[in-house]
């Protein structure tokens, strides 16, 4: 009995030995990656913590730890790459095609109203294209979700509603229904909330957070 309880033991020792390394070999899960791509309302400008409350931060929370959500908003950048200062021409972009993200959401067009950006409006709709042909092109082939900039309550820094209602809003729904792009109207949604929008352009974290409840719910129902 001994010499087949000894064979016994040695064959399960040899097993509980093998349980990790095989265990070691299945393929872990990766996070889901979430770029957002924006200006100085994704980087979370006039908010007192916007690491903890910028509507990047916010998502992540609310997405939880299966996706890695990282806030590239830059201030006062713009669509249009003959303006002043186009988000595509800094590094930044760079950094967004680097980490070969998942999702994009592109949360811009705010900037892009100012008169100096706006007398090449010919040009919106083609850098946008060219925006997104560079995601597409990317070997995570990102789902790219386009955003109506949120509502300006007023003519500041030269950044004009009106251009944003009747000139950029119809470009980017033009290019969504084109390319079947999901679109979310953060325009209407941030159209009655004048007093969590201090500077009457960007938002404190109340409206912050309602930016990433809609970008939640958009990224929550799609069937990708």
């Amino acid at each position: 009995m001994k010499p087949v309880l000894s064979r016994l033991s040695g064959i399960v020792l040899t097993l509980v030995l093998l349980l990790p390394t095989v265990h070691g070999q299945e393929p872990s899960s990766s996070p889901v990656k979430v770029a957002c791509i924006g200006n100085s309302i994704t980087y979370g400008t006039g908010i007192a913590d916007r690491d903890r409350d910028s509507y990047p931060a916010v998502l992540g929370r609310l997405l939880g730890e299966a996706y890695d959500v990282r806030n590239f908003g830059f201030s006062a950048r713009q669509l249009i790459q003959r303006g002043d200062r186009p988000y595509m021409k800094e590094t930044m972009y760079q950094d967004v095609l680097r980490f070969q993200p998942d999702i994009a959401v592109i949360k811009l067009g705010t900037n892009d109203s100012k008169p100096q950006n706006w007398q090449y409006k010919e040009d919106f709709r083609k850098d946008l294209l060219k925006m997104l042909h560079d995601l597409d092109s990317l070997p995570s082939h990102p789902k790219i979700i386009l955003c109506y900039p949120a509502k300006a309550y007023a003519i500041q820094w030269g950044i004009n509603d009106s251009i944003i209602t009747h000139g950029i809003i119809p470009v980017i729904r033009q290019v969504a229904a084109e390319k079947r792009l999901p679109v979310i109207d953060l325009h209407t949604a941030t159209s009655h909330m004048e007093e969590h929008f201090p500077d009457k352009i960007h938002p404190d974290p109340t409206g912050a957070a309602l930016i990433a409840r809609k970008v939640y719910e958009k990224i929550k129902e799609e069937k990708w």
